[in-house]
């Protein structure tokens, strides 16, 4: 064996080869692992590898397991998720199970791509195409399992289930980074907001951009309204409000003036119960739609449908009355949006408005009816008509 195979001169010569590569291949990825310095270290904090959103930190021994195209994943793997912002987006969620969620995440974009994984990168291919906070309500089987990368802005060293301390303990262990203050976060997502776009425009200019990648920079990039501001709008534009100049009461006198009168809108708002939507989420959607039916005297008919509609839909409100969860929602079928749409066909008129929530993954009718259909999804699916709104 070449006894210079152990040299910092050879590791540090397979990264160089290996960002040259993504350039040369990838160049998305390419760009975006420019932008991170890599510091090769051999200290217990960091492993494998690891990222603060400053920098890269390579593990030698680690490095030296690795095969030339794993080495690519690695670094890869590190530059988005400082791309995605996941060093900001975590909020209220606890860190452990974000961090799976966002390896999930990054590994499905990756493996997707045609990268090789590094050994124990979590991946599951039921998770393709969903961002991490799609991901983290579905993992609670995972838990017990660790990511392969160490998350240093959030204060997670690179090693099994281990979380490094926090800023004050870090200034006693040399060399290790301490996780990003609030002010570093801020400041650090509009940087890689703007190098993620920036990179993206290079590879789409190169023609060399991944299906999976494209969809994703497609929902980043895009500039995007709050779900509940469009659901809003997209209601009050289907109110009834209209002059009427039915004659006048006795007390009111003889002439006849014209009046604005408010009549209530039929709309049909369907829940996809198939087990792809988390029951908190679809409780905070017909939270919204309860704060609006009022607002737009809304008379609402609720169903819960998975491959076939739920035995105690539709339940019928009345614009002062507040919807209730269905109890079906533990649904669990395949999904099936072609039962809602034949239910209100057999009704004695077509609704004003159709709602449905959903993922977008199912089986949709071969044409589209002809009232308005406002699909609320959650994930990259795009129905084949009606308008869409992004919910994530």
């Amino acid at each position: 064996m070449d006894a210079s195979a152990d040299s910092p001169d050879s590791l540090e010569s397979r990264v160089s080869a290996a960002r040259a590569r993504l350039i040369l291949d990838r160049p998305f990825l390419g760009a975006l692992v420019l932008r991170l310095p890599v510091e090769y270290t051999n200290e217990s904090w960091c492993k494998t590898i690891a990222t603060d959103a400053h920098q890269i930190f390579l593990n030698r021994q680690y490095l030296d397991g690795l095969s030339l195209s794993q080495i690519e994943f690695a670094l890869a793997h590190e530059a988005l998720h400082c791309a995605l912002a996941h060093f900001s987006r975590r909020q209220h969620r606890e860190q452990h199970r974000w961090d799976i969620a966002c390896d999930f995440a990054v590994n499905s974009l990756l493996v997707n791509d045609g990268l090789v994984p590094v050994p124990d990168a979590l991946h599951l291919s039921e998770f393709d195409g969903l961002s991490a906070e799609e991901i983290y309500p579905m993992i609670e089987d995972e838990l017990d399992r660790s990511t392969h990368d160490g998350h240093l802005y959030d204060g997670q060293a690179a090693d099994e289930n281990s979380v490094a301390p926090d800023s004050r303990e870090c200034s006693d262990r040399p060399g290790v980074p301490p996780p990003l203050s609030p002010t570093e976060r801020i400041k650090l997502e509009q940087q890689w907001q703007e190098r993620l776009a920036g990179a993206a425009q290079q590879a789409l200019q190169a023609g060399r951009l991944s299906a999976s990648l494209a969809r994703m920079l497609n929902l980043l990039i895009t500039p995007s309204v709050p779900w509940r501001n469009m659901l809003a709008k997209f209601m009050s534009m289907r109110s009834r409000d209209d002059f009427d100049y039915a004659r006048p009461g006795r007390r009111e006198g003889d002439a006849i003036l014209p009046a604005l009168r408010s009549a209530a809108i039929e709309v049909v708002v369907a829940l996809d119960t198939s087990g792809s939507i988390a029951v908190s989420e679809i409780t905070e959607f017909v939270s919204e739609i309860n704060a609006l039916k009022g607002q737009v005297r809304a008379r609402i008919a609720l169903l819960a449908c998975d491959s076939e509609i739920a035995l105690e839909s539709p339940e019928i409100y009345e614009p002062w009355e507040a919807m209730v969860i269905p109890s079906s929602l533990g649904g669990g079928g395949g999904t099936d949006f072609r039962p809602v749409f034949r239910w209100i066909s057999h009704q004695d008129r077509s609704p004003d408005l159709l709602i449905y929530f959903t993922d977008g993954k199912g089986r949709f009718p071969s044409s589209p009816p002809d009232y308005p259909v406002l699909w609320l999804v959650k994930g990259p699916e795009a129905p084949p008509w009606g308008d869409r709104i992004q919910l994530n």
